[in-house]
């Protein structure tokens, strides 16, 4: 059965990390990819280098999804909460939002703790599995 990224473009799951830009005039990172114009106001560019984000940062802020999502996000039946993670990437400083690693609940989370990046199935169908990112604590040793 196929394995396909739910959102094209966005990452890479056989890496597994993040997908983005870099204004080649002033450094400044996005995701996802900008493609038109840079969004730094102090800047004119409309040139980026692609590049592989972080795959560890730490934990901004996170919150937990107690009711389903509307279309396109497509829920379980019955609908399971999830928690969602706002993450600081490692070495760009800019903040991502994905889901918590299945498993995961808000009780597992805190504020600047280590999170790594994974890919998992967020829903099967027909054509096969749907992939997304989502974010892992990092059990500390």
């Amino acid at each position: 059965m196929p394995q396909v990224p739910v959102v094209e473009g966005f990452f890479d799951p056989s890496i597994p990390a993040l997908l983005g830009t870099r204004c080649t005039e002033c450094a400044t990172v996005f995701f996802p990819a900008e493609r038109s114009w840079c969004r730094n106001p102090h800047c004119s560019s409309s040139t980026f280098d692609e590049i592989t984000l972080s795959t560890t940062g730490t934990i901004w802020s996170f919150t937990d999804a107690q009711y389903a999502p509307p279309a396109p996000y497509v829920a379980a039946d019955p609908y399971v909460p999830f928690a969602m993670v706002a993450v600081e990437l490692a070495a760009e400083g800019i903040v991502v939002l994905g889901q918590a690693a299945d498993g995961t609940t808000v009780a597992d989370l805190e504020v600047g703790a280590s999170v790594e990046l994974v890919v998992e199935t967020l829903y099967s169908d027909a054509e096969g599995d749907k992939l997304v990112w989502r974010w892992r604590p990092v059990k500390e040793a």
